[in-house]
């Protein structure tokens, strides 16, 4: 037998162990029905809103000149949200009053106006850089 198919079918076992581990779980918790609530939930968010958004972003961003840089900043402000969002939207007061001795929603704001400066600065700069080159280049053809 070949490695990879060794090691793809001992993958796959280890999916299938990793599966009846998280069913074994779940199935201890004192709430099950809850957890496979908040896993329905969370399934649809991603198949329902986050994969379709993610891809409608996708499209608009084809052709762009500088989607490398757009695509990087969506990631790095979409991680952010993510990390931030259940701490920001959880109901009452945390369990833990140094979860949030800060405000989380102003805080959130400023990191996410960060990450547009600095991607809007550094599409200028290449673009002042290509701009720069382009220019050069051309007086060197009319001059020969």
């Amino acid at each position: 037998m070949r490695t990879v198919t060794v090691l793809r079918h001992a993958l796959g076992a280890l999916g299938v162990a990793l599966v009846g581990l998280g069913a074994w779980l779940v199935a201890a918790e004192p709430d099950p029905l809850g957890v496979l609530a908040w896993l329905v939930g969370a399934l649809v968010l991603h198949d329902g809103i986050l994969a379709p958004l993610v891809l409608a972003v996708g499209l608009l961003l084809v052709g762009r000149r500088r989607r490398g840089l757009l695509r990087g900043a969506l990631l790095v402000a979409g991680s952010v949200v993510l990390v931030t969002l259940p701490l920001l939207v959880r109901p009452g007061a945390p369990p833990n009053p140094s979860a949030l001795p800060l405000p989380y929603g102003r805080n959130l704001l400023i990191v996410l106006v960060a990450v547009a400066v600095v991607t809007g600065v550094s599409i200028a700069v290449a673009w002042g850089r290509e701009r720069g080159r382009g220019h050069r280049q051309g007086r060197a053809t009319a001059d020969d």
